[in-house]
């Protein structure tokens, strides 16, 4: 099990360690882009010294979370590369905006365009690109959309990470399930966290709730999973509007949760 990093970034890098291997994780889900643990301009020098620094306390590394959108983009290349050479297997790619009505089709197309220069960077340094399921208006939000993008490519390269939380937030009764069913082939990375939908003055919205509170089945989740045989990374997204410190309480709850349902599927 991963920790995702995004929320502890006000930590120093060392205590962020200390942290993630007393709550008892195997690995990190490190942020490499613009407001993250490293910024992408110092991915040569910085990611290397990271991962040594988890590795020294016993955490793998074995993905990162980046913004890459582009093979062409300023530090793309670099972070594949040196990536591959610490040992990291995923790269977690950017976000991809929907534009509105009437440009989908194109949208698709273009993406798919897009994609074949960050495939031949996958080829290139042996790593798999996942692209995340997230709610809202982004081109990935419908689980079947995304298999539309990535249907012809090597899901070794160019995989699906699957984030139950945001699929239930767009297809909350069975569109989670039909869409893990439809990228089942496609899936290497999963993320964890729950939504649940509050009525906020006028409008409906999702905000994310402890584990076991929220709209996703997990026990059906990692059920599926299991059939699946589903062997990849597992990252846990602690996205709390909440004090680091109470942040750091419900994500030890929230491991707990896991592995106990883990536990009773094996």
């Amino acid at each position: 099990m991963l920790l995702f990093a995004k929320k502890f970034q006000v930590m120093p890098l060392r205590e962020f360690a200390d942290l993630a291997a007393e709550m008892g994780f195997d690995g990190i889900d490190l942020t490499v882009r613009p407001n993250g643990y490293i910024r992408p301009e110092d991915v040569s020098k910085r990611l290397p010294e990271a991962v040594d620094i988890f590795k020294d306390k016993g955490l793998s590394v074995p993905m990162i979370t980046t913004a890459i959108t582009n093979a062409r983009e300023p530090y793309a290349e670099e972070t594949f590369r040196v990536a591959a050479e610490c040992g990291i297997r995923y790269i977690k790619l950017g976000y991809w905006e929907y534009r509105g009505f009437g440009h989908l089709k194109h949208q698709i197309n273009e993406l798919r365009e897009a994609l074949k220069g960050i495939q031949e960077l996958s080829k290139r340094h042996r790593i798999t690109a996942v692209i995340h399921t997230h709610s809202g208006p982004f081109l990935t939000a419908e689980p079947t959309i995304l298999w539309l993008i990535l249907r012809d490519f090597n899901p070794d390269l160019i995989g699906a990470y699957v984030d139950p939380g945001h699929m239930v937030v767009e297809g909350g009764l069975s569109g989670w399930i039909m869409g893990m069913d439809i990228l089942s082939d496609k899936i290497r990375v999963v993320a964890v966290k729950d939504f649940a939908w509050f009525k906020e003055e006028n409008s409906w919205k999702a905000r994310v709730v402890p584990l076991g509170e929220g709209l996703v089945p997990w026990r059906d989740v990692f059920g599926i999973l299991k059939r699946m045989k589903f062997d990849g990374p597992i990252s846990l997204h602690s996205e709390y509007r909440r004090s680091l410190n109470e942040i750091i309480e419900q994500t030890k709850k929230d491991l707990r949760y896991v592995k106990d349902i883990l536990a009773s599927l094996s």
